[in-house]
């Protein structure tokens, strides 16, 4: 951490391997600030790390190019040949999700919730952005210890539900430690909501017995005899009763049916469905020669702005009064929104409506200007004026060297010995292609810390003609996934492909 400073770092993403008790190690240590993922997309590698994709394709993964080995199924077998499983995608995480993990993580020293967001779609940002919104307003709310890092407050037309946004399952990964059943063995894709069983299957149709609530256009699925994920959508729903656009001839009674698509769901975040605003607390007040408004926003910026105005009494008190609360509390496509205005008058005067709204448009420009001027953009870090030296004097090819100004850097840091990133080619023996704290050991209750007598030995992966080694360095709790170059392959930076 200390060199991270000495660099000029002021914020840094830690890894999402850590659990809440590393984390709290590290806060106790850290003079920068601290990042975490809290959901989406598991790499089962450590970040930065994955060369399988390169090895096997050309496509970089450590530079926007996985072609996503990870969600391939394999077939596992021990070093004497036997099958543990086959034809799983072992290799396959569900989805992070830290829903329950927020307020510990916070307590624990994180002060910054990222969401993997790479390439989702537009349901996906509104959904999940607003249920993790929802989750630290109500931390803020309830522990006056924690604060927000801007302002104003977010509304919302819609009830965030994270199981209805594409994932792989859910799990909080080694937040809590290590876990059972945190890998999507059975299919990386989308599975959805468990809805049912079908109960009975008709020409062009199919019950199922549950209490959900379908639309047209709902997308349902199920797994097949061979563990594969079948899709179909949904043409007509008539209760409980579905009409399929076609109906698949692998679906069987007694099939447990999932929901991947709610339309009705999706159709409500397709239109503007939130709304974020800073509180302005308006003060309408009289002065010698007329009437001052002042505007409070919620950090206590303030401005007022004087309207010399000649004083008549309104012939109507209550509809005067009614007529400058209303108009004094508009601020429309601003960015701020009215709490009550407080009037401070010896009684009630006439001022014509378009008076009023020029005053409030006036006030508001300055309140704008004056929140800018009060904001300023921090100063970047002040890297030390002599190189802090870097923890390591030796990098392997898992230093991702790959350019010069890389290696310029580190030199600059005192290391000494710096390989080539595993893209240059060099490295064209087997090695380390991954390394992971997922286990398929503990996976499958194999891991010599939780059974006697057994070793870690190697195992294989397998998937068609590629086989895979994994090592197990059970003191450090890793998994290393150990293959070479396949012959012809070159560094290929092409478009970015979703995670």
């Amino acid at each position: 951490m200390r060199f991270l400073q000495d660099v000029g770092f002021s914020q840094v993403v830690l890894a999402r391997e850590l659990s809440l008790n590393e984390i709290i190690n590290i806060a106790s240590q850290a003079t920068v600030k601290l990042e975490y993922f809290v959901h989406g997309a598991l790499c089962v590698a450590y970040s930065g790390q994955c060369y399988i994709s390169h090895a096997h394709t050309g496509r970089s993964a450590n530079r926007g190019e996985c072609s996503q080995a990870c969600r391939l199924p394999y077939t596992l077998v021990d070093d004497k040949g036997k099958t543990i499983t086959e034809n799983q995608h072992l290799l396959s995480m569900k989805d992070n999700n830290q829903t329950e993990n927020i307020l510990a993580l916070a307590q624990a020293g994180v002060c910054s919730f990222k969401i993997e967001g790479r390439l989702k779609d537009l349901s996906y940002v509104k959904n999940i952005t607003a249920h993790y919104r929802q989750l630290l307003d109500e931390v803020i709310a309830t522990h006056p210890e924690f604060t927000r890092a801007s302002s104003g407050k977010s509304s919302y037309t819609f009830t965030p539900q994270p199981d209805k946004t594409f994932n792989r399952g859910y799990t909080d990964y080694f937040a809590n430690d290590r876990q059972d059943d945190i890998g999507a063995f059975d299919s990386p894709a989308f599975v959805g909501e468990l809805i049912g069983e079908v109960t009975e299957i008709g020409n062009g149709w199919l019950i199922v017995n549950t209490d959900q609530t379908f639309h047209n256009g709902d997308g349902v699925c199920f797994y097949d005899a061979h563990g594969e994920v079948l899709g179909m959508g949904i043409n007509r729903a008539e209760g409980n009763k579905l009409f399929p656009a076609e109906m698949p001839e692998e679906l069987t009674e007694g099939a447990t049916l999932f929901r991947n698509r709610d339309q009705e769901f999706e159709r409500s975040l397709e239109k503007d469905s939130a709304d974020r605003r800073v509180s302005v607390k308006p003060v309408f007040a009289e002065t010698a020669d007329g009437f001052r408004l002042t505007l409070i926003d919620e950090d206590g910026v303030t401005v007022a702005v004087d309207l010399p105005h000649s004083k008549e009494i309104a012939q109507n008190a209550e509809r005067a009064l009614a007529t400058l609360q209303d108009n004094l509390g508009k601020f429309g496509n601003t960015m701020f929104v009215a709490e009550p205005v407080e009037l401070k008058l010896s009684q009630a005067w006439f001022l014509p409506v378009g008076t009023i709204n020029a005053l409030r448009r006036a006030a508001t420009e300055q309140l704008e200007a004056a929140r800018f001027a009060s904001h300023p953009r921090p100063p970047r870090a002040t890297p030390a004026l002599d190189p802090a030296p870097y923890p390591q004097e030796e990098l392997t090819y898992l230093g991702n060297v790959f350019n010069t100004k890389a290696r310029q850097f580190y030199e600059k840091h005192g290391v000494k010995l710096i390989e080539e990133a595993y893209e240059a080619g060099n490295e064209t023996g087997m090695v380390s292609l991954m390394i992971t704290r997922h286990c398929l050991r503990y996976s499958f209750n194999l891991c010599p810390k939780e059974v006697k007598h057994l070793k870690p030995d190697p195992m294989t992966l397998i998937n068609g003609n590629e086989k895979l080694i994994l090592k197990f360095d059970c003191k450090a709790c890793e998994m290393h996934v150990i293959g070479k170059m396949k012959k012809g392959v070159k560094l290929n930076l092409g478009t970015i492909r979703p995670a």
